[in-house]
C-alpha cells in the first residue's frame, strides 16, 4: 500500500470505484444541470441534478419502476426501449420542472456507442431538453422500439417453445407477447406524451 509523508488517502468513493471527481469537475464547470443516467441489471434510473456546494440537489427524478406503475408498461426495465421511455419521462419533467438544458452524466458507465445509457438521453431530447451530443451514439430505431426483441422472440417461438416460455417469461407473466413488444412500445411513448401534453394546455 502506498504511504509516506506525502500520500493522501482517496475519497470513499474513489476508493470504492464510485466516483470519478476529474470527470465529475468537468461535467461541474459545465455550470448545467446533469442529467445522470445510471443502469442497474434489471432497471435504469435517471435524474436530473443540479450542483449546490452543500450536496447535489436533485431537482426531478424517474425510474423504469415508474413506467411500469403509472403508464402500464410490461416490457422488462433493464432493456433499450424502457431506457428511452425513461429518457422521455425525465425529459418531460425536466421540462415541467423550468429545465431546458442539461449535461449528459453517465458516471462510470463506458460510453459504448448505441448502448440503452444513449437511449435514455435520446428520450430526454426528443421530450425537448437541449443536452449536447452525436447522434451518431444512438442506439438503431429498431432497437429503440424493441423490434430487435420481437423478431428474436418470434424466431425461437417457431424453434423452441420451452426456451421461447422460459426466456421471456417476465414478459408472459405481465401479459405481453414479447412479438408485440413494438406495438407496446408506441402505446406506452403515447401514454406519457399525453399525460405531459395535457399538463402544458
Amino acid at each position: 500500500m502506498a504511504h509516506g509523508p506525502r500520500y493522501r488517502v482517496p475519497f470513499r468513493r474513489r476508493r470504492e470505484g464510485k466516483t470519478n471527481y476529474h470527470k465529475r469537475l468537468a461535467l461541474l464547470k459545465s455550470g448545467k444541470p446533469r442529467l445522470v443516467v445510471r443502469k442497474t441489471l434489471n432497471h435504469h434510473i435517471a435524474q436530473i441534478v443540479v450542483y449546490d456546494p452543500r450536496g447535489d440537489r436533485t431537482v426531478v427524478s424517474a425510474h423504469t419502476r415508474e413506467l411500469m406503475r403509472d403508464f402500464s408498461w410490461k416490457g422488462h426495465g433493464g432493456n433499450t426501449p424502457s431506457a428511452y421511455l425513461l429518457g422521455l419521462l425525465v425529459g418531460y419533467k425536466a421540462r415541467q420542472a423550468g429545465i431546458e438544458e442539461a449535461i449528459l452524466d453517465i458516471g462510470l458507465h463506458p460510453p459504448t456507442k448505441g448502448s440503452s445509457i444513449f437511449a435514455v438521453l435520446k428520450g430526454a431530447v426528443d421530450a425537448g431538453l437541449n443536452i449536447p451530443h452525436s447522434e451518431e451514439i444512438y442506439p438503431e430505431d429498431y432497437r429503440i422500439n424493441g423490434e430487435h426483441v420481437a423478431n428474436y422472440a418470434k424466431v425461437l417461438k417457431e424453434e423452441d417453445e420451452s426456451l421461447y416460455q422460459k426466456q421471456f417469461s417476465g414478459y408472459l407473466t405481465r401479459g405481453l407477447e414479447p412479438e408485440m413488444l413494438p406495438d407496446h412500445f408506441n402505446e406506452v411513448k403515447a401514454r406519457i406524451e399525453k399525460k405531459f401534453e395535457e399538463a402544458g394546455e
